[in-house]
């Protein structure tokens, strides 16, 4: 289905084409460009007009640059704009103007994508769906999200995010949603920002873009929901909130934790609710709440949302969780390892620590007899002046005091170490590197394992290395999906 073509695209970035062409998607990488793609020429790192003659040769039907470039003939399909950032912003511009599809924001300090994925699912079992790939959700990703957007799409979900001041508010003001949902306001990126209300404010501003009646989906429970309220208010927006207060319009009543999923118990315009998500944390129950809450007031049928959630599972780095068998004879010889390694802030820090507190280890089976529940975590990146404080407030979490062994890494996670018990504090390493080394004596047959980090403390190399000591498993929520 052909996506842009030569004219439309060079309509709406105020470009010219060199010949004609007709994409049927677009890539900002040549890593990764299929055939029919038209290959957007960004700088970023690299100046991507460096990749259009491989991209091209990669079977790319045109791309986009600002200059014809070396080695690249001036017959071949390019469309030639006066800077590629803005021309992409046109295009995505283009790309929602276009549509008659119901368009939902997303931002929040933790849990974006887990609940951009959720919306994918229930939006998918109801109409054709796009949404943002991966977490595309900075000054190219949105654009990019909105110019891949088919014309016939039924429902889209953005995913907003920023690191600095302003950056929200043009984004929402591009993608127009008619619904925009904040999952949550936590201290993260406090280096960028004076405290917790000028964050607040920031993720508020996706309200700016609101579509004339939108809907703002709000998390009630927040000590700046007012920040966030009045926001919506200024905007005009009609105002949905869910939490477990007692003023929430949906409210979560009880939340039960397993191994694999989540069952609450809540209630909806005074409606009782049963819901279950394919991965175990509170905090996947309460922004399942949020978006049947988004789902029940744009119209969209509420049950099927509750069938489809119960099929979503957590996206690998956050939250999954996998079986990884130590012996390819006895497979009882496994641990648990929960991938939760993309990101990291003092709020997501917390839901995932309650998981695993949560999590029961099985006894009786490795070097160790009793199962553990043993947690490796990498450093939380951009707090701030208050971060070696904010480090060491975790070891004073509820969810610690049911683990059993703390590993910590990078320099900021050294105040996490010193802050812990001893009876709990595990090995300290600089880097994700030196602990991944060490990774088999890090873990037993019987235990569970969390790894958590802010994505530049590459704890991911953790969990590379401990899949490597046996071979994975998918849980049986995963296999179901």
């Amino acid at each position: 289905m052909t996506l842009w073509t030569a004219a439309d695209a060079a309509a709406a970035t105020g470009g010219r084409a060199l010949q004609d062409f007709e994409v049927d998607g677009l890539s900002i990488d040549t890593r990764s460009i299929r055939p029919g793609d038209m290959f957007i020429a960004l700088t970023a790192a690299r100046d991507g007009h460096e990749f259009v003659a491989d991209a091209l040769s990669k079977g790319a039907a045109a791309a986009m640059v600002s200059h014809i470039p070396e080695g690249v003939s001036d017959d071949a399909p390019l469309l030639l704009v006066d800077d590629v950032l803005p021309a992409l912003e046109d295009l995505g511009r283009a790309g929602r103007a276009r549509t008659g599809a119901k368009v939902v924001a997303i931002t929040g300090s933790v849990g974006k994508t887990s609940t951009k994925e959720m919306m994918r699912t229930v939006f998918s079992a109801q109409g054709r769906t796009h949404a943002a790939e991966a977490s595309f959700n900075n000054h190219w990703g949105v654009p990019l999200t909105l110019a891949r957007m088919p014309q016939d799409t039924e429902f889209a979900i953005v995913e907003i995010g920023m690191n600095h001041p302003g950056e929200i508010g043009p984004l929402a003001r591009m993608a127009r949603p008619d619904a925009a949902m904040i999952t949550t306001v936590g201290a993260a990126h406090l280096a960028a920002f004076d405290d917790l209300a000028a964050i607040a404010r920031e993720k508020a501003s996706i309200f700016e873009g609101l579509e004339p009646g939108g809907l703002a989906v709000i998390n009630g429970d927040l000590e700046t929901t007012p920040i966030l309220l009045d926001a919506a208010r200024d905007a005009g927006a009609q105002i949905v909130t869910f939490g477990t207060g007692a003023r929430n319009h949906h409210r979560l009543t009880d939340v039960t934790l397993s191994r694999d999923s989540t069952v609450a118990r809540a209630r909806g315009w005074r409606t009782p609710l049963l819901l279950k998500v394919g991965a175990a944390g509170r905090h996947f129950a309460m922004n399942a709440l949020g978006v049947l809450a988004l789902v029940h007031r744009i119209g969209a049928d509420r049950a099927r949302a509750l069938c489809a959630l119960a099929a979503w599972g957590a996206p690998e780095g956050r939250g999954q969780r996998e079986k990884i068998v130590m012996d390819l004879v006895e497979e009882q010889l496994s641990f648990e390892l929960i991938d939760d390694a993309f990101n990291a802030n003092p709020t997501s820090m917390a839901a995932a620590l309650e998981v695993l507190s949560a999590s029961e280890p099985v006894h009786g089976l490795g070097r160790v007899e009793a199962g553990r529940r043993i947690a490796v975590l990498g450093d939380m990146l951009e707090l701030g002046d208050s971060e070696e404080e904010l480090h060491a407030a975790l070891a004073g979490l509820d969810a610690m005091q049911g683990l059993d062994r703390v590993h910590c890494v990078g320099p900021r996670m050294r105040a996490l170490h010193a802050a812990l018990p001893e009876e709990r504090r595990g090995r300290w390493a600089e880097t994700a590197s030196e602990l991944a080394k060490n990774a088999s004596g890090l873990v037993d047959a019987g235990d569970i394992v969390l790894v958590k980090g802010s994505k530049g403390s590459r704890v991911s190399l953790v969990v590379d290395a401990l899949r490597k000591l046996g071979h994975r498993q998918p849980t049986e929520t995963e296999g179901d999906a």
